[in-house]
């Protein structure tokens, strides 16, 4: 058994599985037995899918099919909506994370978020993705591959739309391959062409759906990885499911993201493979494999992941309940941290890790709960988001959305800190033991924080000032970056 304390264990577990949990939950999962706490952490309290996260209808804008007839005006303020829809999906998921009864759920869309990434200018396709990627987080990843790779941000942003048999586009193929299944090196350039021929057809139509245009189907027989047939796009996915790398690949992706930046031991990742291609690639029992598992709870793999800048802001907003006037705001610190959701870097997503941290991202991180909890002003400028491939219109959108964005330079972040229900987890804490108790609730590494020098820094005016003070300076530490 490890000898990691229980306590310790079950806020391991609340940071892997969701975004950090308060002091009475983790003290009520102490007390009971490990698998009774994965299977609620696994299952959630909804018997139904998660309701969508939806800021508009298709009604709401323009119809697609005349945007060929549109005037230059007309068609910069359907670009000003979608700019404007895809920064509100933005904040509504965040709340949906920070609001969430069922977070593993919200962290593992934040995980496929990152691993089918994609960029598209339309804000009822990026609600259209987020959606399958939500509802199937925890199912069947061949299903989950499939809604994905059929939905027109997918397709749009890969260029399967131009994907005919008199000219294949290899784009679609080749990313399927490299970054959503495989893994680079397991395929041949031939496989890739080959592939390509099965995904010619696959597109969507005026409305936003799926549609298999068989007249630009390619269907001559193919062969791919050694197989050989006259496959289309389902036949070339479900190829993809057979072969045990993509469990392999999968796998491993998932171990560095919930277990270890670093694979130290390769045969428990083959092991944890092998179970997930025999369950048919049913997720959530690979989590609960995980969860379950003695070695996931070594002192090696606690407290040594830096939080992405999106686990960091939802897990603050957690732990103390917040408004702001303008919840925009959080595109800018998303901005300023290095993780804004929709805009991925590339179409291999955030690379994670100590790519988190640099020495302006590691200021702000530490400057941060000061900015939100004493309201100050925000004095540092966002990364420009890199425009993705090309100078079309998603370019353009991009440099739109880095403009805004500067506009909120220098204002002061008006929060409205809701305290009540934080200050109550400490209630029964007698007052020599809640610089201990808070950092010790706070942080995963390190819970021993000084108490000394907490003490220092702290308002001792009143109880509940030193409660925030001592909190607020220990959010600023940089053991709470690590999770």
């Amino acid at each position: 058994m490890p000898s990691v304390p229980e306590k310790l264990q079950m806020q391991h577990l609340a940071w892997r599985a969701g975004f950090g949990e308060s002091l009475p939950v983790i003290t009520k999962w102490t007390d009971k037995r490990r698998r009774v706490i994965v299977d609620k952490v696994l299952i959630g309290p909804e018997k139904h899918g998660p309701e969508a996260v939806s800021v508009a209808n298709e009604s709401d804008l323009p119809d697609y099919r005349k945007v060929k007839d549109m005037s230059a005006e007309e068609r910069k303020k359907v670009q000003q909506m979608n700019r404007q829809g895809t920064k509100d999906l933005n904040v509504a998921w965040v709340k949906t994370m920070v609001n969430s009864e069922h977070p593993l759920r919200e962290k593992m869309a934040l995980f496929w978020h990152g691993h089918f990434a994609c960029r598209t200018q339309s804000v009822i396709y990026n609600q259209q993705l987020l959606q399958v990627i939500r509802e199937n987080a925890l199912g069947n990843f061949g299903d989950l591959l499939s809604g994905v790779s059929k939905t027109p941000a997918m397709l749009q942003f890969l260029n399967n739309q131009q994907n005919r048999k008199q000219h294949p586009n290899e784009n679609f193929a080749r990313e399927v391959m490299e970054l959503f299944t495989m893994g680079r090196g397991n395929y041949t350039e031939k496989d890739i062409k080959e592939a390509a021929r099965s995904f010619t057809g696959w597109g969507f139509d005026a409305d936003g759906q799926f549609v298999f245009r068989e007249r630009l189907h390619d269907d001559g027989e193919k062969e791919i990885l050694g197989q050989r047939g006259n496959f289309n796009g389902d036949d070339m996915l479900k190829i993809l499911l057979e072969n045990k790398q993509t469990a392999r690949f999968i796998t491993a992706k998932i171990y560095r993201y919930f277990v270890n930046d670093i694979v130290t031991d390769e045969a428990k990742v083959n092991l944890l493979a092998d179970k997930f291609y025999q369950s048919n690639y049913d997720i959530k029992s690979l989590m609960r494999e995980i969860f379950m598992a003695d070695w996931f709870y070594d002192e090696q793999h606690i407290g040594n992941r830096i939080k992405s800048p999106v686990e960091l802001l939802v897990g603050m907003r957690r732990t103390i309940p917040m408004d702001f006037e303008k919840e925009e705001v959080m595109l800018l610190f998303e901005g300023l941290l290095g993780q804004t959701l929709f805009y991925p870097p590339n179409v291999a997503g955030w690379p994670g890790g100590r790519s988190w941290i640099d020495s302006s991202t590691l200021m702000f991180r530490l400057r941060l709960p000061q900015v939100i909890l004493y309201s100050q002003e925000l004095r540092m400028r966002p990364k420009d988001i890199t425009p993705e491939m090309g100078e079309g219109q998603s370019y353009r959108m991009t440099l739109e959305l880095n403009e805004s964005l500067k506009k909120l330079y220098a204002r002061k972040v008006n929060a409205r800190i809701n305290w009540d229900a934080y200050l109550e987890d400490f209630k029964d804490i007698p007052a020599d033991k809640l610089a201990g108790e808070i950092a010790g609730a706070l942080l995963v590494k390190n819970a021993g924080a000084s108490k000394q020098l907490l003490d220092k820094y702290s308002d001792r005016a009143t109880r509940d000032s030193y409660i925030k003070t001592v909190t607020i300076d220990v959010m600023s530490t940089p053991e709470y970056q690590l999770c």
